[in-house]
């Protein structure tokens, strides 16, 4: 048996209880992918990451990944979070206002902006490895909306309707018609199993352009059941994705979007998630994610080595 010591935090949030709670173990060298796993299903919060040396020592560290179910290439609260709590414990030091780093990944390294005060993180933004890729298949527009308990008409249509985007984790994008259509959303197990498991995007972000705070653009929701997660109250590949969906459709041809998007509200965690994409000629260039966070607790495991 060894001990191992870990830090919980709430990310997308400015508050203790709101965001998404992650796990960080700031320490995972000695542990098997079998261990991981099952420290993840032990914890069953969204993802728990297990932080270690970098392959290559230009970079910060070398992130590993879990929700409950798997382990993931790519996820953004994870790496936003994990950036705060290394900056918090001091295992990164902060050069002044703005610290960059480099997280080791999966999709490969993804380089994250930490900005301080007083030696103090305050919010932290990652930068996408991999540019937002589009298409695949999926299910009928009547077999999506009973997949998700809604009517057709609930689900937007055309070029404004449902689509798959990847920056690393693939997720269907379905816009629905307000905050109304998008609260009545509930995931219905059988039907995901029949259409959407082993399809292009069996991660669902169900989303409205009718916030509910001034300054937010966007309202939305995330079902993974194939993560064994139910609902997501902050999913930051996601809203990687999101910005990569809204982009290509924004008449910007060069400069930065951006956009404020709430999600986990209908959990009772409300999260913060500002994204923004960069465009030159038409063309997405750079998408990033960022936020706040706060520290939750702190602890040891006893974990059989």
């Amino acid at each position: 048996m060894s001990r191992y010591r870990y830090f919980t935090a709430d990310v997308f949030t400015d508050r203790t209880f709101g965001g998404n709670p992650l796990a960080v173990f700031s320490d995972g060298q000695g542990l098997t992918d079998t261990l991981m796993q099952r420290v993840a299903r032990e914890l069953n919060l969204s993802e728990t990451v297990f932080v270690l040396p970098p392959e290559d020592p230009a970079h910060t560290r070398r992130l590993r990944i879990f929700t409950p179910a798997t382990e993931l290439p790519f996820a953004g609260h994870p790496t936003v979070g994990t950036a705060f709590v290394l900056s918090m414990i001091g295992e990164i030091t902060l050069e002044g206002e703005v610290t960059e780093i480099v997280f080791e990944e999966g999709v490969g390294p993804v380089p994250v902006t930490i900005r301080g005060a007083k030696g103090q993180p305050q919010f932290a933004q990652l930068s996408v490895a991999q540019l937002p890729e589009f298409g695949g298949d999926m299910p009928s527009l009547e077999d999506l909306a009973a997949t998700l308990s809604l009517a057709p008409d609930d689900l937007l249509q055309g070029e404004e309707g449902p689509q798959v985007v990847s920056c690393g984790v693939p997720f269907l994008f379905v816009p629905l018609r307000n905050r109304a259509a998008l609260g009545r959303a509930r995931m219905q197990r059988d039907l995901w199993e029949k259409h959407l498991a082993a399809s292009a995007g069996p991660q669902v972000f169900v989303f409205c352009h009718d916030p509910e705070l001034p300054g937010s653009n966007i309202r939305a929701r995330m079902f993974a059941p194939a993560m064994g997660i139910e609902e997501d109250p902050a999913t930051g590949a996601a809203a990687s994705a999101l910005t990569g969906y809204l982009a290509v459709r924004d008449s910007t041809t060069d400069g930065t979007v951006a956009w404020i998007v709430e999600q986990g509200f209908e959990m009772g965690r409300p999260s913060l998630l500002e994204i923004e994409a960069d465009k030159a000629g038409g063309a997405i260039t750079a998408v990033r994610v960022g936020g706040r966070s706060v520290m939750v607790s702190e602890g040891s495991m006893e974990i059989p080595v």
